[in-house]
C-alpha cells in the first residue's frame, strides 16, 4: 500500500494547527444556520432510518427522483462501499486519475481489486473515478465526459464543486446524469467535524438500480446520526445557501492575496479553481515542517500524491497568510545565517 492512501491535513497528535493550510474546508466559518440546527438536533433518539424526510429534501435540491439519493456516513465510507458493491460484482480493475484522494486506491487494495492511473489505460476498468474541482490542486478533469459515456461505474468526487470560486465545470448535466455524483457539503459548511455524505446515482434506473439495492445491503444501521441529518437537511436551505454564496466572494479575495503572498516568496503558484491552490516553494517544506508547525502553521505536503516538491494550501485569512510569509521567512534566514 502506498503512503498516499494514509496521509491526511488537519489537526495531528498536537491538536488543530492555529493556522491550518492543510485542509480545504470554508475558512470563512461554520455556517450559522448549520450550527443552530445541530443545537436544536435530537440525539436522545435514532434518526429514521430510511431518512425519508432527509432524501426527499435533498432530491427536491438537485432535481432528482428520491430514489436516485444513497446516504452514506461519510465520503470515505462510500469509497469503500461502492468499491465493495464492484469487487463483489466481479469487477477487476479501477481507475484513477494520475493524482487523486488516497481513499480510491486504498479501498481498491482492500478488495484486491488492480490500480491502473494512466489516460490509456481506462477502457475495462468496472470503477472509475473522476473529481472536479480535482485533487489536490482544485484543476478541471477534462476527460470526464469520455468516462461518463463509458460502460463502468463512474464516480464523480463533488467534494469542492460547492467551493467553486473560478471556473466551470468540464462537464454538462447530461454527462452528470450518467455518473454517480458524490457530495460532502461539511466542507462547504465549515464543518467537517461532522461526518456526513450523500451520492446521486446515474438517471437510469435499469443500470443504478442493481447497484443501489447492493450499496443498501451493504450500509451499517443508521449510517448517520441526528447531527448528520441535520446537516445535510440545512445545507439544502436558502439560509445556508445565501450564507454560502457570501463566504465564496470573501474566498476570492482571501485566494487573491493568498497567492500574492506566495509568489512573493518566490513560490510557483499553479492555477486551480477552488478554495486551495497547488504551489512550489523556493526551498522544500519537510525540512521546515517541525519549525513551522512550532509557531502554529501547517501546510500539506504532496508527496503522498506523487507530486514531491509540492504544497496544497487551503486559502486561509490574511492574518494567517502573514503568519505563513513571516515564519517562512524566518526559516529561510535561519537557513542562510546556518
Amino acid at each position: 500500500m502506498t503512503n498516499q492512501s494514509m496521509v491526511h491535513g488537519g489537526p495531528d497528535e498536537a491538536g488543530a494547527a492555529p493556522h491550518d493550510f492543510s485542509t480545504n474546508g470554508n475558512a470563512v466559518g461554520s455556517c450559522p444556520a448549520v450550527l443552530a440546527a445541530l443545537r436544536d438536533a435530537d440525539a436522545a433518539h435514532y434518526p429514521d432510518p430510511r431518512y425519508t424526510a432527509l432524501r426527499s429534501v435533498l432530491a427536491d435540491f438537485h432535481g432528482v427522483a428520491e430514489e436516485r439519493i444513497a446516504i452514506a456516513a461519510s465520503a470515505s465510507e462510500f469509497i469503500h462501499r461502492i468499491s465493495a458493491v464492484v469487487a463483489q460484482g466481479g469487477g477487476g480493475e479501477v481507475w484513477l486519475p494520475a493524482h487523486s484522494y488516497g481513499d480510491y486506491e486504498r479501498s481498491a487494495l482492500a478488495w484486491g481489486l488492480g490500480v491502473r492511473r494512466a489516460p490509456d489505460e481506462a477502457d475495462g476498468a468496472a470503477l472509475r473515478w473522476c473529481c472536479e474541482p480535482s485533487s489536490p490542486f482544485g484543476q478541471p478533469q477534462p476527460d470526464i465526459a469520455h468516462h461518463a459515456a463509458s460502460d463502468a461505474v463512474c464516480v464523480l468526487d463533488m467534494a469542492y464543486e460547492a467551493l467553486r470560486l473560478e471556473g466551470q465545470p468540464s462537464h454538462d448535466a447530461a454527462q452528470r446524469d450518467r455518473v454517480w455524483q458524490l457530495w460532502t457539503p461539511n466542507k462547504a459548511m465549515g464543518l467537517t467535524g461532522i461526518r456526513a455524505a450523500y451520492a446521486i446515482a446515474p438517471a437510469n434506473v435499469d443500470v443504478a438500480g442493481p447497484l443501489l439495492e447492493r450499496l443498501e445491503r451493504l450500509a451499517p444501521s443508521w449510517p448517520l446520526g441526528t447531527h448528520g441529518v441535520a446537516l445535510l437537511t440545512t445545507w439544502t436551505t436558502d439560509e445556508a445557501q445565501g450564507w454560502l454564496a457570501r463566504s465564496l466572494d470573501i474566498l476570492r479575495d482571501w485566494k487573491a492575496r493568498q497567492r500574492a503572498v506566495c509568489e512573493s516568496l518566490g513560490w510557483q503558484v499553479l492555477p486551480g479553481d477552488a478554495n486551495f491552490f497547488g504551489a512550489r516553494p523556493d526551498t522544500p517544506y519537510p525540512p521546515r515542517a517541525a519549525a513551522l508547525r512550532a509557531v502554529g502553521i501547517k501546510l500539506r505536503d504532496c508527496t503522498s500524491f506523487g507530486l514531491p516538491g509540492h504544497l496544497r494550501l487551503g486559502v486561509l485569512p490574511p492574518a494567517s497568510q502573514q503568519a505563513l510569509k513571516a515564519a517562512w521567512a524566518m526559516a529561510s534566514a535561519a537557513r542562510h545565517s546556518g
